[in-house]
């Protein structure tokens, strides 16, 4: 278990995968894996709040940073303005689509506190988790093979993302070439 959890506790890259793999071959059940990588998330938590609160320090004495954390909250409030709000929901979404760290430090500078940030932060990275989890246990299955499974799953992490971005401006320019 140990093993696994140490995967999942890699920021970046083939964490989830690999570490939902490791799981697998030794036999854990998919509801140890998640609770795993909540674990993993609370961890997490506890190591970079204070790393998050000395950044909201500096930019309290620190012009420099005093500018990153305006620009910071303009990128919440614009990113949240497509979801109507600041709300949660809002902020699991861009956790969900970014990483926890940045979800926290989102919904820090929405003015969540400890416990409801990381609660925003952990449940928006969570459903990542399911996302992620579910791929990779059906590829595996359909596949066979835990190396090309951990091949396709991490060319889609990094690669869907940059479709998708590229079709949607496509389809935003197409959109206001027919309203002219």
């Amino acid at each position: 278990m140990i093993p696994v959890l140490i995967l999942f506790l890699i920021p970046v890259g083939g964490g989830i995968p690999a570490g939902v793999l490791l799981a697998r071959s030794h036999g854990l059940i998919w509801p140890v894996t998640a609770g795993l990588y909540f674990v993993s998330d609370v961890i997490l938590a506890l190591l970079f709040e204070p790393v998050l609160r000395l950044l909201v320090l500096a930019g309290r004495n620190t012009p420099f940073m005093a500018r990153m954390l305006a620009a910071v909250r303009e990128v919440t409030r614009r990113t949240t303005a497509h979801y109507g709000s600041a709300g949660p929901v809002a902020l699991i979404m861009i956790a969900f689509g970014v990483d926890p760290m940045t979800g926290r430090a989102v919904a820090a500078a929405a003015g969540h506190g400890f416990i409801a940030g990381w609660a925003i932060a952990i449940s928006g990275d969570m459903l990542y988790f399911a996302v992620v989890m579910a791929a990779t246990l059906r590829l595996n299955s359909a596949l066979g093979s835990p190396t090309l499974t951990m091949i396709v799953i991490l060319a889609a992490m990094f690669l869907l993302p940059l479709i998708i971005r590229r079709v949607k401006q496509r389809t935003s320019l197409l959109f206001k070439r027919a309203s002219n």
